[in-house]
């Protein structure tokens, strides 16, 4: 018997680490695969429209929000975001698990939604670490770098409003917590006697 996936937040500063992370889970998992949002910012080179996102204009993400086709979203300057409500229940209906890959704001409205969900939380080892990761990537300038180092200050106070937490210092480490998470969520006694229903009735018969 195929059980009902689960749902899975996973939020962080940007420099944790979140998306090495996941799509390091999501490569060794074929039964967990992360949400594609939708969003009206412009296509970028190398992008491909269904994988990196699902790239739609302002009217029709305004009328997709109208019909309540979004289990969250968020205006990120100009560009609006999305996660599509009927692709997540439906991935989820047919057993696979799926990870929703969004800031704290976005983690409480799917939550509020659907309460089963489980959260995650990722936090580098110290500010002075997660600097110098953001600095490492050489793509930004000093005063981004600060913009980035508030905004991850401000990322980390809502770590409480998640269930779980893994530190990113050590990779290895960090990824096999991950997954020792998504095991242990599929091991629950609820979910065990869906799966195993018939074999647990002859056990006791």
């Amino acid at each position: 018997m195929t059980s009902k996936g689960i749902l899975y937040t996973v939020s962080a500063p940007s420099g944790a680490g979140k998306t090495s992370l996941v799509n390091a889970l999501v490569e060794s998992n074929p039964e967990v695969c992360v949400s594609v949002s939708h969003t009206t910012r412009p296509i970028r080179p190398g992008e491909v429209d269904g994988v990196n996102y699902h790239f739609v204009d302002h009217a029709r993400f305004e009328a997709m929000l109208a019909e309540g086709a979004f289990l969250e979203h968020a205006q990120v300057f100009s560009n609006l975001y999305g996660t599509s409500r009927h692709w997540v229940e439906q991935t989820l209906s047919e057993g696979m698990d799926v990870i929703l890959e969004i800031d704290w704001q976005g983690a409480r409205q799917v939550r509020k939604l659907l309460p089963d969900t489980v959260s995650l939380f990722i936090l580098p080892p110290s500010l002075a670490a997660l600097r110098q990761r953001l600095t490492g990537r050489g793509q930004d300038n000093t005063e981004v770098i600060e913009a980035r180092m508030n905004e991850a200050i401000s990322e980390i106070s809502h770590y409480r409003e998640t269930d779980y937490l893994i530190v990113n210092d050590d990779f290895t480490t960090a990824l096999a917590q991950f997954q020792a998470l998504i095991t242990s969520q599929h091991l629950r006694r609820d979910r065990q006697e869906q799966v195993h229903h018939a074999m647990l009735e002859e056990l006791l018969a």
